[in-house]
């Protein structure tokens, strides 16, 4: 994309900018090859730090511009920069991507209940069946009276493995503010079990 500038503002697209949006508008691969080169390696980057796999971060980037390709004719020079339209597609399809590993680790969580309680229907202590019972609706109810904002930044956490400034750069939170959340809800977490007879 030799002489073009992806970051210009909101209704500055360059000459060559508007020709390369419509020569892709015209299914022409290189001219989506020009506009790969330039900005790939930025929204790799971009892509990577919201969703620390480097794997995924290469597919997402990927798709990124599969998107381009099939819906260039979307773009609006009006509502901004061609580098703003990369960018919102990239962050759409990471954080999307985060809430795909977010529900799959929730199933993941809902099987281990299941298998849960499978294993202690067969268990021939009806006490012992009742203490793992209790301590998993401890744990649900608990999670449940954290507000959502300590919630989601436990989730992020604990569930998809995120570091507090990746949580913070997905939330668009201050970082201190990422990390007063954790503490907050794991000390919340704690005084409900404990109040309750329970632990973490």
């Amino acid at each position: 994309m030799s002489g073009t500038d992806p970051h210009r503002p909101p209704g500055e697209l360059s000459a060559a900018q508007r020709q390369l949006i419509a020569r892709i508008r015209r299914s022409d691969t290189a001219a989506l090859a020009e506009l790969y080169d330039a900005t790939s390696a930025q929204i790799f980057g971009v892509v990577l730090r919201i969703v620390g796999d480097r794997a995924a971060a290469e597919e997402i980037t990927s798709d990124v511009y599969k998107q381009v390709w099939t819906q260039a004719g979307k773009f609006d020079a009006a509502r901004g920069s061609l580098w703003s339209w990369l960018m919102l597609i990239a962050r759409s399809r990471a954080i999307d991507f985060l809430r795909s590993k977010l529900r799959r680790l929730q199933q993941r969580e809902q099987d281990l209940d299941l298998a849960v309680l499978d294993i202690t229907d067969r268990m021939p202590d009806p006490e012992e069946q009742l203490l793992v019972s209790d301590r998993r609706q401890l744990v649900r109810a608990a999670m449940r009276d954290l507000g959502p904002e300590k919630r989601r930044a436990l989730e992020m956490a604990f569930f998809l493995g995120l570091t507090h400034s990746e949580i913070a750069e997905q939330l668009g939170a201050p970082l201190g503010t990422v990390k007063t959340h954790i503490r907050a809800a794991l000390a919340q977490l704690r005084t409900a079990l404990e109040s309750q007879g329970g632990a973490i």
